[in-house]
């Protein structure tokens, strides 16, 4: 099951824009041209609040990979993954994928491999019990 594309370029914007708050320390659309849609200012704006807590959840999970050293693209993908995961905003399998999607795209194979590991335990952890 995918996301319509319009979600999917949406999530990419959230990602720009957290890109660019994360290296800037600048408001989320400030560099950004033109006006994000709804969906994707809203993903950015709710991420960037909890930021902290996810950078958490990501340190947490990934033995090797504390988020403060991780590159700024990865921390943000794996953000906006680890919200998706917790909010179930959509399910585990998009929210897993479209994060290795946008790794694979704008860092690298290893980046997506790194995604794809750290997901895939929280979802584990998440899931529950039978």
């Amino acid at each position: 099951m995918s996301p319509p594309a319009g979600r999917r370029a949406a999530r990419r914007t959230a990602l720009f824009l957290l890109y660019q708050w994360d290296l800037t320390g600048q408001p989320l659309a400030s560099l950004y041209e033109g006006e994000p849609d709804e969906f994707a200012a809203e993903l950015a704006g709710v991420v960037a609040d909890r930021a902290e807590a996810l950078d958490r959840r990501i340190t947490e999970t990934s033995d090797e990979w504390p988020a403060d050293r991780m590159g700024t693209l990865e921390r943000n993908i794996l953000r906006i993954g680890v919200y998706e995961l917790e909010e179930r905003t959509v399910p585990i399998e998009v929210a897993i994928n479209e994060a290795v999607v946008l790794a694979k795209r704008y860092a690298s194979e290893d980046a997506a491999r790194l995604v794809n590991g750290i997901l895939g335990r929280i979802a584990r952890e998440e899931e529950p019990a039978a």
